[in-house]
């Protein structure tokens, strides 16, 4: 309920400024803008709003049909409202062909105060405010999370005890406790930059650290694919075991970690740690006999033995000692372990307001640019079957309310939003742009019954992805 609640709170704010920026500069180039609605109003508005003879009415639970009301008589004044329809948001501008007017509703007669009798460059600012509202808006919250909260990061260069690789890189000549020292060339600052170049990139030459030797590795082409194609995999079989055991907690697929050993911090009562005599400051080196020097790899060998009474090898006060533990379905020894900053030194920078909105730019659109390279895995079998609606966007969500997740998580979607909007699909306010520089550059405009069958195409195609999405959504619910 909580992921669901700042779902929808975080898609309403930014549907409500994107469409504020088409509204402010068609108000500002003095073209009507008849209604601007959060959500769709097919039939009827949950609440519909309009200011004329000096006051606001408001009517709730209406009819969107009526035009013989007294509302009808004040086309210049903006009829704001809710729709019942969750799904984004519109804000109709006079004389525009789009979905809330087709080319026969718009009159033989030109208005001067509608859209389509203003010029090619106010008519372009017009439909690219909603981009750029999206734009600018993620920029500002990533500068003042910056300025509020701070940076926080683990440098590579901390990790001074290598890293956990996952059997797939390992296929690709890693081995545990290689040092990262450069990935075509250039020194990763995290591991966030590692996963980034190698799995959305593509970059493939990496340079390692292997004890003393430097080791040249050659990334495989289609790791990406590979990597989405696994993940998608150990996701299946998380949610079936999820729908088996409702208590179940999903667990994420680890690619790459911090290598550090599994040192128990506390023992919660009752548990298979508490029976099998374990304690506080325990360093678990083994189960079943095989290594797990580190924590990620204790985990592993948890999961791999669920229902099971294991033998645990483990270092106390220096000596070598062994116990044994039933761990139950859930593959829990219900201990709390030491995290990786009880051995590697966490960075904080604090910003000044004048500094942090700067990088708080340079944030974000070191983001946008990774978003778009990532986009080359989407056109791919394994990134279609990865790809998610409402569902999967609230998973990004914690389940817990945390203001900075919550406006971090709402930045990164209105970039997405003023890309996604950006790409050139009738329908879609990309789409306009392209017509609109087509119209610049040959000094010819787009008829409107093209533009309203273009808009027709262009919402078939925007229909069939948010069927694709939210249908995968759908199936890894039911079926997989």
């Amino acid at each position: 309920m909580i992921q669901a609640i700042q779902l929808i709170l975080a898609l309403s704010f930014l549907v409500v400024i994107h469409e504020l920026g088409h509204f402010t500069f068609a108000r500002l180039f003095h073209v009507r803008v008849e209604k601007f609605y959060l959500f769709f109003d097919y039939k009827f508005s949950l609440l519909r709003a309009k200011y004329f003879d000096g006051k606001w009415h408001v009517r709730l639970f209406a009819s969107s049909a009526d035009e013989n009301d007294e509302w009808s008589k004040h086309p210049e004044h903006t009829e704001w409202g809710i729709g019942w329809i969750p799904f984004g948001g519109y804000c109709a501008i006079a004389g525009m062909v789009d979905e809330t007017h087709d080319a026969n509703s718009l009159s033989n007669d030109v208005q001067p105060w509608e859209f389509r009798a203003k010029n090619v460059w106010q008519r372009l600012l017009i439909i690219s405010g909603g981009i750029l509202v999206n734009f600018v808006a993620a920029l500002l919250i990533f500068g003042l999370l910056l300025f509020h909260w701070g940076e926080s990061s683990l440098p590579l260069r901390n990790i001074d005890r290598g890293l956990y690789y996952s059997e797939i890189l390992q296929g690709e000549g890693f081995q545990q406790q290689d040092k990262i020292l450069s990935v075509n060339g250039v020194e990763p600052e995290t591991l966030g930059d590692v996963v980034q170049w190698i799995i959305i990139e593509g970059k493939r030459d990496v340079v390692v650290l292997r004890g003393v030797d430097t080791v040249r590795l050659e990334i495989s082409k289609d790791l990406g694919n590979r990597y989405l194609a696994l993940q998608n995999d150990y996701d299946r079989r998380e949610r079936d075991k999820a729908r088996q055991d409702p208590a179940y907690q999903k667990q994420r697929y680890i690619l790459i970690d911090e290598f550090y050993p599994f040192v128990i911090d506390s023992i919660c009562p009752n548990t298979a740690a508490d029976y099998a005599g374990l304690r506080a400051n325990d360093s678990l080196t083994a189960i079943e006999g095989v290594p797990t020097p580190c924590f990620t790899l204790v985990k592993e060998q948890l999961r791999l033995h669920p229902c099971d009474s294991i033998r645990i090898t483990y270092y106390r006060d220096g000596e070598e000692q062994t116990a044994y533990a039933f761990i139950g379905d859930q593959c829990r020894l219900g201990v709390y372990e030491r995290g990786p900053l009880a051995y590697f030194k966490l960075e904080h920078k604090d910003y000044t307001f004048w500094e942090a909105i700067p990088a708080g730019i340079v944030y974000g659109w070191n983001y946008l640019k990774m978003y778009v390279k990532q986009f080359r895995l989407v056109f791919s079998k394994e990134g279609a079957q990865s790809l998610g609606g409402f569902g999967a966007i609230g998973q990004m969500f914690p389940k817990y309310w945390d203001w900075a997740t919550f406006w971090n998580m709402t930045a990164i979607l209105s970039l997405i939003l003023a890309f996604m909007n950006f790409l050139p699909i009738p329908g879609l306010d990309g789409g306009y742009i392209l017509f609109l520089l087509f119209e610049i550059v040959t000094g010819k405009k787009p008829g409107d019954k093209f533009l309203e069958r273009a808009n027709t195409v262009g919402w078939v195609i925007l229909i069939a992805l948010l069927l694709l999405a939210n249908g995968n959504d759908l199936i890894k619910w039911l079926f997989m």
